[in-house]
């Protein structure tokens, strides 16, 4: 009886510790980790265009789990992979304050699928 006893408390605590490590890593459950948000801290979620219907960068929601995107542009090998940095949270700062950023509107012959106005970020955890 004295054995079960110990078998059961052991078992308890070794999942408590799981579930407590699995807690500790849950905002590093991509392949980038912290690499990716001290990226995303030094640079804008959004790139030098804005979207012609929204006249305004459009951000893409994608799943937390979503780590890369691809970027075509028109011509021969032109394509590159790039990981998604930006992740937004639940927590809404309110309305964005301050002055206008210069943006470019989508050329009439666009080259770059980045030239259309629209920028991947990741959902919250």
């Amino acid at each position: 009886m004295n054995t079960k006893l110990t078998m059961t408390i052991g078992v308890a605590i070794a999942l408590t510790m799981g579930l407590a490590a699995s807690q500790l890593l849950a905002g590093e459950n991509t392949f980038f980790g912290k690499r990716a948000a001290r990226r995303a801290m030094c640079t804008p979620w959004y790139g030098d265009y804005y979207n012609g219907a929204w006249g305004a960068p459009v951000a893409v929601v994608v799943p937390p789990t979503a780590e890369f995107q691809t970027h075509w542009g028109w011509g021969v090998g032109n394509m590159r992979v790039t990981t998604i940095d930006h992740q937004y949270s639940r927590n809404w700062p309110g309305p964005a304050m301050g002055g206008a950023v210069p943006l470019r509107p989508t050329p009439a012959w666009p080259q770059d699928t980045d030239q259309f106005g629209y920028y991947y970020i990741r959902g919250p955890w």
